[in-house]
């Protein structure tokens, strides 16, 4: 019923679910792809899975935003499926008459699909027949917050995380077999983003060229780390590029202002302006760094670069580059200094596990039974990349795991050939 054919890595992920769903124990898989790889099909797939065995699924997302989005395009995708369970919304801005139906439905066992933000995390919420617990964009949750969740259910359900750029601790999660993995590979139909570091003193340049990409008729996003001007930090606000640019670089052009203080109608009435093109640049916060689908967007300038994480910019540029035009992704720098490791790696790289891993180089993995997410590690291992000698480590265990006496056979057949070779060496 999908207008659309699934690639080969979205049926291999569906099966790899289907498979994990029907063991004895409870999943715990990574479903890791860029932006456009196709990850909410495969989530919605596992999620009818269990709808029919008549098990709730819940869904978790960071922002009201990206829940609203996912709601309407689930719901509209089910149509045509012959499957249509009660879908229900839960976020923080609904009325409290929206809120009280909503607990309703969902501990009368009625809502079958629950979509929602933090607003998921309550007390008063019954998710007594969770069977499965969906997190999009897990690296915008913390530990704590997903653990909550779980153990709303009274029992382990199902866990399946779904993330364009792991954080170290995934990474670590996964290397340890604490994680299985499903990686999709982008639609070879979907064009690459080209990323550059911009100095302060070329930004005219730039200026023009964003300026000529909205003359071909499309648009530009602009994210700032800051919503006000700080003395503390030397990066440049919303508010303060939102007036240079609407009333200087683009006064000849239609500028929309977008942040987290914005409420939430008016922040859904301005996405949807930009969305139906009555802007041709949207200066924003990261708040449309997920969730946020406009295809005819072809710039993502990002202000002081350095101060966002290699995800963040990895999920930002992705917001560019949906439509048919190639996406650009430039890095504004706040002076002329040359830009660090982090920042060259996102000009030549496009994937999301090979950021992680150089994230996971420079500020460290964090703890690996705990709540740190960064700092040192604490066992000792060999290299954290070698992920060949890894896979092969976590197939040998789950041989040895359901025949002990294959490693006692290994160890002996070990020691004949140790023999052997100093026969060898002593003749």
């Amino acid at each position: 019923s999908l207008p659309f054919e699934l690639t080969n890595s979205q049926r291999a992920a569906a099966w790899e679910i289907y498979q994990d769903m029907a063991k004895s124990h409870p999943m715990n898989r990574l479903l890791e792809g860029d932006v456009g790889s196709g990850k909410t099909v495969v989530a919605v797939m596992a999620a009818l899975m269990c709808i029919k065995n008549n098990y709730q699924v819940a869904l978790l997302a960071p922002t009201e935003i990206l829940a609203r989005q996912h709601a309407e395009s689930i719901s509209e995708s089910l149509k045509t499926s012959g499957i249509v369970p009660d879908l229900t919304l839960l976020t923080g801005s609904m009325t409290a008459a929206q809120k009280k139906r909503a607990y309703t439905a969902i501990s009368s066992g009625k809502a079958k699909f629950i979509i929602g933000t933090h607003a998921l995390l309550q007390e008063k919420i019954d998710l007594h027949t969770l069977a499965l617990v969906i997190i999009d964009e897990q690296h915008r949750f913390g530990v704590q917050q997903r653990k909550k969740l779980l153990q709303k259910a009274g029992h382990m359900p199902h866990m399946l995380s779904m993330t364009a750029t792991p954080i170290p601790r995934s990474l670590l999660l996964t290397i340890y077999g604490e994680l299985d993995v499903s990686i999709l590979k982008k639609p070879t139909s979907r064009k690459q983003v080209s990323t550059a570091i911009v100095p302060f003193s070329d930004r005219p340049t730039i200026y023009k060229q964003i300026d000529e990409e909205i003359s071909r008729g499309r648009q530009a996003f602009v994210v700032c780390p800051l919503i006000e001007e700080s003395t503390a930090i030397n990066a440049r606000s919303v508010q303060t590029v939102f007036k240079d640019f609407s009333q200087n670089h683009f006064k000849h052009r239609s500028v929309g202002l977008l942040h987290g203080k914005l409420k939430s109608d008016e922040k859904q009435q301005v996405m949807q302006d930009f969305i139906d093109k009555k802007y041709d640049m949207l200066i924003s916060t990261t708040v449309i760094e997920v969730g946020v689908d406009v295809p005819n967007a072809s710039v993502m300038a990002v202000e002081s670069p350095e101060r966002f994480g290699l995800a963040q910019i990895h999920q930002l540029r992705g917001r560019v580059g949906r439509g048919d035009e190639p996406g650009y992704c430039l890095l504004l720098m706040t002076d002329d200094q040359p830009a660090g490791p982090r920042l060259k790696a996102l000009q030549t790289n496009a994937d999301g596990f090979k950021l992680a891993e150089l994230d996971l180089e420079l500020r460290g993995p964090g703890a690996l039974y705990g709540v740190r997410q960064h700092g040192q590690l604490d066992l000792r291992m060999a290299s954290l990349t070698d992920t060949k000698l890894i896979r092969q480590a976590q197939q040998a265990a789950r041989i040895v795991a359901k025949n002990p006496k294959t490693l006692l056979q290994y160890t002996e057949l070990q020691n004949k050939i140790i023999d052997l070779q100093s026969i060898v060496h002593l003749n």
